[in-house]
């Protein structure tokens, strides 16, 4: 499970992304408008150490794009090229932001997810040391078997961004994520393994990722 805080955050996640979005070469959208946010889900560390989120924006008339962060507590060794932002918490302290595609914590998450047909995690708000639940505002499911054996994300990872998607590389895996949410679904190989995601006014499964083995 998820556990969201009632914390202040200093910038907050759509400063963040208002300023980080408009320089990435997916981007498309009014630049001089303010992310709105219109859904997002979340996976679990298993660790408990790197908060992980999913955000689906919009910026003024444009489509809807997929941004994936994640929240550590220190920096993360040879991450420099994905570092995003630095915020602050009211109960967590400093928190490093990250374009999760440059994470092995969130490319672990997304290729089980997607390999063993997994979910995202449920959320829970954090009130006086008691947790509410907190109802989802898009869901998210795997298309592969559950027992799947899933291959380690370590490092090298190498990320190559166009103008619909963002693809990360490990040593055996290939993980590509939708940026620009289209309408039209590609074509994808029986070998490939998807994310596909649901929320409110969607009338069918939206692909948000795909994961397939990385042959050098």
């Amino acid at each position: 499970m998820a556990i969201i805080y009632d914390a202040v955050l200093r910038p907050s996640k759509t400063e963040i992304i208002t300023g980080w979005a408009p320089t990435q070469s997916w981007f498309v959208g009014d630049p001089s408008a303010v992310a709105e946010p219109v859904a997002s889900f979340r996976f679990d560390d298993p660790d408990g150490a790197v908060g992980i989120e999913t955000l689906l924006v919009r910026f003024g008339t444009g489509p809807l794009l997929q941004v994936a962060l994640t929240y550590r507590g220190a920096p993360l060794e040879g991450g420099e090229a994905w570092l995003i932002s630095t915020m602050t918490h009211s109960v967590l302290g400093d928190r490093w932001v990250y374009d999760a595609t440059g994470d092995p914590v969130y490319l672990a998450l997304v290729a089980d997810a997607a390999l063993s047909g997994g979910c995202q995690a449920d959320q829970f708000k954090s009130v006086d040391e008691t947790l509410i639940p907190l109802a989802l505002t898009a869901t998210v499911q795997g298309s592969g078997t559950p027992g799947t054996l899933i291959p380690e994300t370590r490092a090298p990872i190498v990320t190559v961004n166009d103008a619909d998607t963002s693809e990360a590389t490990t040593h055996a895996l290939r993980i590509t994520l939708m940026r620009v949410l289209h309408e039209a679904q590609p074509e994808i190989s029986s070998e490939t393994a998807t994310l596909s995601g649901r929320w409110a006014l969607l009338a069918a499964p939206q692909l948000l990722a795909t994961v397939a083995a990385h042959r050098n």
